[in-house]
């Protein structure tokens, strides 16, 4: 198959969230057949509900400037499936896709035939197998890699790392992983290791708790590692961290908690804190316009709405604020549009191309303008004012179609 029948193809397994189907068996048959690819290499593993692709992102920038040659395996995309893959900082090629895809869907198909496996595996399950199979063959050095959900029962726990990190924990995805922060932070808990070190960023006394419990080797507690004179502006922050000076060029004040994680782990692998300053992580906190200021956030849950909130109200009090939002139906959209639109002067309401995607007259926002595409609503963007600032939230999915629109 080429790229496009290969993107096809995986769409067609079904949403990866609403399909997933939880438990290590089937990718670890698969893998064995093709010869165990995650035993070939050296990983640091991620888990979190949020910062946990911009921690990736901050230590596989890390690696790169000491010389390292990475991969990063992450998810979701925000316009095209090789974002989820990269080797040496790029995405891997529509041809390298399409060539790992194809493998792997010929081996399942052969092992279906063959009674091996139950079911095809899930776009997940295929797309870390890929993933595997790239980093092995491209001989990486060191992949960082990043839990699609949970951690126990996640696809990406096969690997055995060298290194594990648990970013912040809070709600999310409570279907699948529970309804209190204690069973969501012993689903994160799994990719805990015997022997393997594990790096815990700050966290409620309730998932540090867990965390601790679960504890199979040496960890370090984030919070041990103070933040000294943290400086914040719009575009990112820098602070000092023992006798590190770390900068952060991702925007927020919880990337400065995130950019502390990242640095602890490049530490204990044995690298310096340098190469964090060079990380680029679109669509979180992103300013892609100037007049009128346009930033892009992927704000999908309740802390990752937070955070915004807190952004706005730090940077941008004095001025008048535009959203563009659109959410999953399976989100707290009631909690977060309570946060968010009260600090806005316009409200547009809109939906990406998926099908899980919440109609737009069904989010809570009074008075807001109703659209039924990322297009349409970015239309309404020319009634701007210079010194309007618009923010384009509420999901990935949103911010991704946005981005493809509007970044050329």
């Amino acid at each position: 198959m080429n790229y496009a029948e290969s993107v096809r193809f995986l769409y067609s397994l079904g949403n990866e969230i609403q399909t997933a189907k939880f438990g290590l068996d089937r990718i670890t048959r698969l893998l064995k057949a093709l010869g165990d690819p995650h035993r070939t290499g050296c990983f640091v593993h991620v888990a979190g509900t949020n910062g946990k692709g911009s921690t990736c992102a901050m230590i596989e920038a890390g690696l790169r400037a000491a010389g390292v040659r990475t991969g990063l395996y992450t998810s979701p995309h925000l316009i095209e499936p090789v974002e989820r893959i990269q080797i040496a900082g790029c995405p891997v090629s529509e041809r390298q896709f399409a060539e790992a895809f194809s493998e792997v869907h010929e081996t399942s198909e052969q092992m279906l035939a063959a009674g091996d496996l139950d079911l095809h595996p899930t776009y997940f399950e295929t797309v870390t197998t890929m993933a595997f199979l790239l980093f092995a063959r491209e001989r990486t050095d060191i992949v960082v890699l990043e839990v699609g959900m949970g951690g126990r029962l996640d696809a990406t726990n096969v690997a055995t790392p060298a290194l594990c990190a648990i970013t912040p924990i809070d709600f999310d995805h409570e279907t699948f992983l529970g309804d209190t922060l204690a069973k969501i932070a012993a689903e994160k808990a799994g990719i805990l290791k015997p022997g393997v070190p594990a790096i815990f960023a700050e966290q409620s006394p309730e998932a540090e708790a867990v965390l601790r419990a679960h504890a199979k080797g040496s960890y370090t507690l984030a919070r041990d590692w103070a933040i000294v004179d943290l400086r914040l502006d719009a575009r990112g922050s820098r602070f000092r961290m023992r006798d590190q000076q770390i900068v952060c060029p991702l925007a927020g004040e919880h990337q400065a908690g995130n950019a502390r994680t990242a640095a602890i782990a490049l530490r204990e692998l044995g690298f310096s804190t340098a190469g964090i300053a060079a990380t680029r992580w679109p669509g979180r906190l992103e300013r892609i316009s100037a007049e009128p200021e346009i930033i892009l956030d992927g704000a999908h849950n309740l802390a990752g709405t937070r955070a915004l909130v807190q952004y706005i109200q730090r940077f941008y009090a004095d001025r008048r604020i535009w959203l563009i939002y659109g959410v999953m139906r399976d989100k707290a959209v009631g909690e977060m549009a309570a946060m968010l639109f009260p600090l806005a002067q316009r409200i547009i309401v809109t939906a990406p191309a998926n099908s899980r995607a919440m109609p737009p007259a069904n989010i809570p926002a009074p008075g807001a303008t109703v659209t039924h595409s990322v297009r349409e609503a970015l239309d309404l963007l020319r009634e701007a004012g210079p010194s309007d600032v618009i923010f384009i939230t509420g999901s990935l999915f949103v911010v991704g179609e946005a981005r493809a629109l509007l970044v050329q």
